[in-house]
């Protein structure tokens, strides 16, 4: 199996949607592809890869770094010796040679893209889907979960829907099959934001939760201030209420606020989360954490991670990734996570899972077909047709 080609690109996930630290308006996201020259049923296999919203496209990075390294290496290197499969550790080794540590950032963004393409291509090539062969790779229990628990976020901020159209946001997520959705929180005084968190707490039924969001808007005393006022509304969980790095701060809420914190979106190495789990003052039984996959270097750093928390004793269940795309819900059942974020109405069509596996009562089953299941959303499969071959 060899790689013939690689193709990158840039698509827009533009939107007038806010949260209480950047708008979406010129948001774009990176997008790869690679071709083999393995044939399976009459076409050449291609693997796919993007990355979750939040971070702008790293065409730079792909293209004067990480990509020309794949290009030129024996192709040899790439494979796994014993099936001669494309084998995306390998690979992202290779992406990573010649960088010094730390610096993550852009750079964990752009290998994450490329690890996403080729653990799609590498079980196409072994014709199983994504989430069996990283269980079989990484997972511990005996199966990987027949499905996951998912929540709808969205709730942004935007200029012409005010709380009547919050709720009406929030009622579609029901309609859809969710039970527990998020909001945003921080791009608005406090007053406001608890208008908008009854509001929705008044359309939820008895089974369903809400989290909310304030993308690390918040200096400490303005995230203790929220704190104290959301502790009346039994939340999912209280997100990123300060600065990602700022782990006092952390540990200062984890003290004061007795609802399950959760953070890690913004954290994009294993390095990162080994200092978070030291120094935040996280709970392992009740807080949680939401490293993303796509934007922290891909699967086996996902895998350090989690190699990590566990001599800490932080369980998987406790891990929920930011990003709501098809490879975070793969590696939720193969490596059991607690569940998986959704964006069900917003940054399509990246965001959401296969078109043959909707929502039912806030969980979503897992897709049979080979690989990441891109072929399976047909408007995305058709963006990375369009701009990849």
């Amino acid at each position: 199996m060899r790689i013939t080609r690689i193709t990158y690109g840039e698509a827009p996930i533009a939107s007038r949607i806010a949260n209480a630290v950047i708008d979406f308006s010129r948001m774009t996201v990176s997008i790869v592809a690679v071709h083999t020259d393995l044939v399976v049923d009459g076409e050449p296999v291609v693997g796919y890869g993007f990355h979750s919203n939040g971070r702008y496209a790293q065409s730079g990075i792909l293209s004067t770094r990480v990509l020309p390294r794949v290009r030129e290496a024996a192709p040899d290197r790439l494979l796994d010796p014993d099936t001669g499969v494309i084998d995306p550790v390998a690979v992202r080794a290779v992406a990573m040679e010649n960088e010094k540590p730390g610096g993550h950032g852009d750079r964990a963004v752009a290998v994450g893209t490329l690890d996403m393409a080729m653990w799609d291509l590498a079980a196409k090539a072994e014709g199983v889907p994504l989430y069996r062969l990283l269980h079989r790779r990484f997972g511990t229990g005996p199966e990987p979960d027949p499905s996951v628990w998912v929540y709808a976020a969205g709730g942004y901020y935007h200029p012409e829907k005010p709380i009547e159209g919050l709720r009406d946001e929030i009622r579609g997520y029901l309609d859809l099959g969710y039970r527990d959705v998020k909001i945003k929180i921080g791009g608005a005084p406090l007053a406001e934001d608890l208008r908008r968190i009854e509001a929705v707490l008044d359309l939820l039924p008895p089974d369903s939760r809400l989290a909310v969001d304030a993308n690390g808007r918040f200096d400490l005393p303005t995230a203790l201030e929220y704190g104290r006022a959301l502790g009346a509304y039994d939340l999912m969980w209280y997100e990123e209420p300060v600065d990602p790095l700022d782990y006092l701060g952390h540990a200062v809420l984890a003290e004061e606020y007795p609802g399950a914190l959760a953070t890690g979106e913004n954290l994009f190495s294993a390095a990162d989360v080994r200092n978070l789990r030291r120094h935040a003052g996280l709970r392992p039984g009740t807080d949680i954490l939401q490293m993303d996959p796509s934007l922290s270097y891909g699967v086996a750093e996902y895998d350090s991670m989690l190699r990590d928390l566990a001599q800490a004793g932080w369980s998987p269940r406790q891990v929920c990734p930011h990003g709501g795309n098809q490879i975070n819900l793969a590696m939720a059942a193969a490596f059991g996570f607690g569940g998986c974020e959704s964006y069900p109405e917003v940054f399509q069509p990246f965001g959401g899972f296969a078109d043959t596996t909707p929502v039912r009562d806030g969980r979503v089953p897992l897709p049979d077909a080979p690989g990441l299941g891109v072929e399976l959303k047909p408007a995305l499969h058709t963006l990375l047709r369009e701009h990849l071959h």
